[in-house]
């Protein structure tokens, strides 16, 4: 088959492209997002020691000496971030401390006369995390609004069923937001991950989640992964080059993609006969073309149709590009640098198999007999 036409630049790997992949670009050290420049910045570790902030949908318990029942019980904070106890005081508890909290509502009730000013006559404890509402933005494959530590249903009855005095949502951290806006795109710059809360500003290296990966610094342990408060945004600026050490499971990037596989190829008739189905084309991060295609069913068979070709379709997101690969199939088997050509499959990709080239003759054959044929049966039927 003819070899794609792509514009240029369309190419997002070196393993895009048709002869043995160029030098790879350089990574550049990403310069500071421009909306960052008025706040203030301070060291990552700072702001993971924050306490735990308050937000939406939170769960709190008050209970106050003495009482029972009317002032103490289980409180929700609202959506627009107030706490309402028993009706009658009123205060703003989304994006503080739960100590702040505590401490603004004994002064309220005491100056409203509902309780006595004794000294540690009144706790607030949450006993159930919500999710929360932050920004993910930049290389990542899924940028956009998403809920940090969003809870089924099933979870929060269980929570809700077995009090306790206090909670824990590991699913409000830095490194669960970025892997549900779609993980790292292989662009991104690992160690310049920016965390917004304000007007304030933290840059975190993530690297320590790949140590003892080849390609990476080396430097292992547990990177700081924050708790995040609702309103945070999280910045993943580009690196400008693809980075293949990015191109596999781990805490900040994709578990799995989605696939999209086309096999028509003889002798397979539909997708169904080739065994394509939800599960082939679910394939774990880091799948090369290659293994894709074997799990469409399009690698191997008889001689005369071993000699497939394939194409896959890609793009680029750097610029927006879409690009087509072409490639024969027995090459990438047999070729022995096949992992210069053979690219990383990203989400949402989509691969087709194309018959071989003898296939194709015996196919063009079949249409030639059939015209033929009934020529030839008129023919010999006239007198």
């Amino acid at each position: 088959m003819p070899q794609p036409r792509n514009l240029a630049g369309a190419q997002y790997q070196p393993t895009q492209h048709v002869q043995a992949a160029p030098a790879a670009d350089r990574c550049k050290a990403p310069a500071l997002p421009a909306a960052l420049g008025p706040l203030s910045a301070e060291p990552a570790e700072t702001l993971a020691a924050y306490p735990d902030i308050l937000g939406p949908g939170d769960r709190l318990r008050v209970d106050v000496s003495g009482d029972r029942d009317v002032l103490s019980h289980d409180y929700v904070i609202s959506a627009n971030g107030s706490l309402t106890i028993n009706g009658s005081v009123t205060i703003s508890a989304a994006g503080r401390s739960s100590a702040a909290v505590a401490q603004e509502l004994r002064e309220r009730l005491v100056a409203a006369g509902l309780i006595r000013d004794i000294a540690n006559n009144l706790r607030l404890v949450p006993t159930e995390r919500a999710g929360v509402a932050v920004s993910v933005e930049g290389a990542v494959f899924e940028p956009g609004v998403i809920v940090a530590g969003d809870r089924s249903n099933e979870v929060r009855a269980t929570t809700v069923a077995n009090p306790a005095l206090g909670d824990f949502n590991n699913g409000r951290s830095l490194a669960t937001a970025i892997r549900a806006a779609g993980g790292l795109r292989p662009d991104a710059a690992l160690d310049a991950v920016y965390l917004v809360r304000g007007d304030r500003y933290a840059r975190i290296d993530l690297s320590p989640v790949l140590g003892g990966v080849e390609g990476s610094d080396g430097s292992g342990g547990l990177p700081v992964d924050p708790q995040l408060a609702r309103g945070d945004r999280i910045i993943v600026p580009s690196a400008g080059c693809f980075q293949t050490r990015l191109v596999r499971p781990s805490p900040v990037t994709a578990p799995g993609i989605r696939v999209y596989m086309s096999n028509l190829s003889r002798p397979a008739a539909s997708n169904a006969s080739s065994a394509i189905g939800r599960d082939s084309t679910s394939l774990p991060y880091g799948t090369r073309f290659l293994q894709g295609l074997i799990s469409a069913n399009c690698v191997g068979g008889s001689a005369m149709n071993a000699g497939r070709s394939a194409v896959l379709i890609s793009h680029n997101p750097l610029n927006g590009h879409s690009v087509v690969i072409a490639r024969k199939v027995e090459a990438l088997v047999r070729d022995a640098d096949r992992d210069e050509v053979d690219p990383y499959l990203m989400p949402g990709d989509a691969i087709a198999c194309y018959d071989s080239t003898a296939m194709t003759f015996v196919d063009a054959v079949g249409v030639v007999g059939n015209l033929l044929g009934p020529a030839v049966l008129v023919k010999s039927l006239k007198p």
